[in-house]
């Protein structure tokens, strides 16, 4: 997410993050005010005396002794993370966290909530984390929006890459295969992610009489059932969900993605300033499953290789 609490920056700084292409086959890790996933609904009670799990000791206190980690997350980003058919949360991100959460000895909860207001929930202490495919940008780092102080930002630990794509309706491509091309068009993107930066940026670059429009959505589900209805000429999200959007929606008869993935960033777990031990936890369990094996084993499953990283760093975003 980039300055302003976006999911990631212009194309100077780098959401698209969005999370390398990625031919996704199946749904992804998401996250999530308001709901939990069925592990989160486990006793999830840990005692520093009986915990066996490789990283227990590193965790802080306080997260020990509640034996959870509470995650803010937008559960409406598939295939990173949002509800199947049952209602349950299932996606990368909570794959990912299932397999952290067995190096730590914690339960981690996704808590659902709109992308925009995860870091501002963060910074309230109503999650431990944020970690919702958001982009790890230096205005995220050092809490700055639309060239503004709001806070003191965040930490991240990297751990996927992910780029900026476009898609249309199939077959109704009208010749879009850059961002100039829109120009005299309209697009729908999820409000405060990279995809939203790009277009505004995009806005001012074209000629006077080829206006492009842009509607902002609260979630990328509502921008593509506008694409969908005809309501706009092109979408734009993070490279692996508008590849899951193409291949899964109306059986892959929907959209089809065009022009070239921009703006590759990583995306980060965002923790908050003060929490450095967590942070250096999260690290340290995240480079673990990289190690053995398990991080891999959750990226095939979505299909989502194409971003995986070798190394989980911190602040590594620009």
């Amino acid at each position: 997410m980039t300055a302003s609490t976006t999911r990631r920056t212009t194309a100077a700084k780098s959401r698209i993050a969005a999370a390398g292409a990625i031919a996704v086959a199946g749904a992804m890790l998401l996250t999530a005010c308001g709901d939990q996933t069925d592990s989160g609904k486990k006793d999830s009670t840990a005692s520093a005396d009986t915990n066996k799990a490789p990283l227990f000791d590193q965790l802080p206190k306080t997260i020990q002794d509640k034996g959870v980690v509470k995650v803010g997350s937008d559960i409406a980003y598939a295939p990173v993370e949002f509800k199947d058919k049952s209602g349950k949360t299932v996606g990368i991100d909570p794959d990912l966290a299932d397999a952290l959460g067995k190096q730590l000895g914690v339960k981690f909860e996704f808590e659902n909530g709109t992308f925009d207001t995860l870091v501002t929930g963060l910074r309230a202490k109503r999650y431990d984390i944020a970690m919702s495919a958001m982009t790890d940008t230096k205005d995220r780092q050092e809490g700055v929006e639309d060239g503004k102080k709001v806070g003191e930002g965040v930490d991240f630990v990297d751990y996927y890459t992910a780029g900026v794509s476009i898609y249309t309706q199939k077959g109704k491509n009208q010749g879009i295969k850059t961002w100039d091309d829109l120009c005299g068009k309209k697009i729908v993107v999820q409000r405060a992610t990279v995809s939203e930066d790009l277009a505004k940026d995009q806005a001012k670059k074209c000629p006077a009489g080829k206006k492009l429009a842009i509607e902002s959505f609260d979630n990328d589900q509502q921008a593509q059932v506008r694409l969908r209805s005809g309501g706009a000429d092109a979408g734009s999200s993070d490279s692996p969900i508008a590849a899951y959007a193409v291949k899964t929606s109306g059986g892959g008869n929907d959209f089809e993605l065009v022009g070239d993935t921009v703006e590759a960033a990583p995306y980060g777990i965002a923790v908050a300033k003060d929490n450095k031990e967590l942070s250096a936890a999260l690290q340290a369990a995240m480079n673990a499953i990289i190690k053995n094996g398990e991080y891999g084993k959750v990226l095939a499953k979505w299909g989502a290789e194409s971003g995986a990283v070798t190394e989980a760093k911190l602040n590594g975003g620009s």
